[in-house]
């Protein structure tokens, strides 16, 4: 018999201030592993964050050897969870939107540079970042009996990021992200998260900003689509159990990733 494995969404607003975001990870991290958790998912831009794209991002942005990401690691390792975050990595002369994932003793398990950056609903997030290369092998990692893919926020509105991933062997999708309120977009975030764990037959663990900025609404989608935890429009905490012979049940009952005619590559 599997082991279910307790995993928390963190909802949190971060400001520029990197040592208050530490902070308020550290108090979510004790509310999530206090209730059991040992996967934790915090937001995209946990480093730092302004309303507005602008010089901010460059101020913010450091190497993944860098003071936030090494204090990430020391977080995973004091609290024992295997802990995924977004972060503005400092990448020559340019600046990604990077995703961490560090193990419960603090060695960093994979990386994953934003791909499809937000160009859309008026935000113009490639004129300040460069992308991630799209052929790059998908970030993926194994962590209690699970493989975990990641990817971020827009990245949610193609579906064929997440098959990828789940064709490199993901039964879990962590997607920190930093979703925009505007009209419909609640709706569309709910409905993208629910859309991405049914037709991959597994589970999705997605933390978001709270109001006013974003929509909140930070969930956990199990394979079957049903939501199993979910957080309003505040900060907060939310944990559900993620077990992997759920995954294989639900992939058994709908074969559908085997009965598939086509497949994903990365675009020329």
């Amino acid at each position: 018999m599997s082991e279910s494995i307790a995993c928390a969404v963190s909802q949190f607003a971060p400001t520029l201030d990197a040592s208050k975001n530490l902070r308020l990870l550290r108090d979510h991290l004790a509310i999530a592993t206090d209730r059991g958790a040992r996967i934790f998912v915090a937001p995209e831009y946990s480093s730092g964050f302004d309303r507005d794209y602008g010089d901010w991002m460059h101020s913010v942005a450091q190497p993944l050897d860098g003071e936030f990401a090494t204090a990430l690691g020391q977080l995973a390792a004091e609290f024992r969870v295997t802990l995924v975050a977004g972060m503005l990595e400092q990448v020559g002369d340019g600046v990604a939107n990077t995703l961490v994932a560090f193990g419960d003793t603090g060695e960093r398990l994979a990386a994953y540079r934003k791909v499809h950056l937000y160009d859309a609903f008026a935000g113009r997030e490639s004129e300040w970042l460069t992308a991630g290369d799209p052929s790059e092998h998908p970030a993926v990692f194994e962590a209690y009996g699970l493989t975990i893919g990641l990817q971020t926020c827009y990245d949610l509105r193609f579906p064929e990021s997440s098959r990828r991933l789940v064709d490199a062997g993901a039964d879990v999708l962590a997607v920190p992200a930093e979703w925009v309120r505007g009209p419909l977009k609640e709706h569309h975030w709910r409905t993208l998260l629910s859309a991405r764990a049914i037709e991959n037959v597994a589970y999705v663990v997605a933390a978001d900003h709270p109001a006013p900025i974003g929509v909140g609404g930070s969930s956990i989608v199990d394979p079957r689509g049903v939501t199993i935890a979910t957080l309003g429009t505040d900060n907060g905490v939310a944990l559900a159990w993620l077990d992997p012979e759920e995954v294989a049940s639900a992939r058994d009952q709908n074969p559908a990733l085997r009965l598939r005619k086509y497949s994903v590559r990365a675009s020329d």
